[in-house]
């Protein structure tokens, strides 16, 4: 199976082909545009399936992050992969920032817990922990740098995203770190996608500090005990 991989979370815009099968990248189209998405996304498509050999006919599904990031580009790329996913009749498959950015510490440091932190403004950071075994533990949410340094001293996690540097300076330790980045390489998300199969229809994850900050200390207090 081919997957056509969309990311238009954060600066970049970005295409590439993924042989599921082979399990390798056929080809891409990366633009650093900051903004404007919607104007050059169709382009980079185009550009990511000529460098692949690839028709839209030889696609089997599309993969596209959904956030936390860009509330213009999510919108873009969201509905550009539900919108030919819906002519193709194939499936869309959604993969998170937080999930594409800790696959990608965690394949350089295995076998270890991963916090994966974005910058989200106002003091506050979008954060998703995952355990040594890759597994979702907590999040997406929205929590405050304390809660982050706390999260990523329990387990002495590796971190990732463009927080990372604020979490090791407010906790005054080092920690190993992923990338620093505000989204994943293009390729992580056709891997991740690839692996999910078929779900729930994607939708752009937009986080709210309303809805998550009693969460996270209700979780915070129970990893205490």
């Amino acid at each position: 199976m081919k997957v056509l991989a969309i990311d238009c979370a954060a600066n970049l815009c970005a295409a590439c082909v993924y042989d599921a099968g082979a399990r390798q990248e056929l080809g891409r189209a990366v633009l650093d545009l900051g903004k404007g998405h919607a104007e050059h996304l169709m382009a980079v498509i185009a550009e990511a399936l000529k460098a692949g050999a690839t028709a839209y006919a030889g696609l089997g599904a599309i993969a596209v992050s959904v956030g936390p990031g860009s509330f213009t580009g999510l919108r873009v790329g969201v509905s550009t992969a539900r919108g030919l996913a819906l002519a193709l009749k194939v499936p869309a498959v959604g993969v998170t920032t937080l999930e594409a950015l800790a696959a990608e510490a965690a394949g350089a440091f295995p076998g270890r817990a991963v916090l994966a932190a974005l910058d989200a403004g106002r003091e506050e950071i979008h954060a998703a922990l995952y355990d040594e075994m890759s597994v979702l533990t907590y999040g997406p949410a929205v929590v405050t740098l304390a809660d982050a340094v706390a999260m990523a001293s329990e387990r002495s996690s590796v971190l990732a995203g463009t927080a990372a540097t604020r979490i090791a300076a407010s906790a005054g330790r080092a920690f190993d770190t992923g990338p620093e980045t505000a989204t994943a390489d293009i390729l992580t998300y056709a891997r991740l996608a690839a692996a999910k199969g078929e779900g729930e229809r994607p939708k752009p994850l937009y986080l709210r500090g309303a809805d998550a900050k009693p969460q996270a200390g209700f979780i915070l207090s129970r990893q205490g005990k």
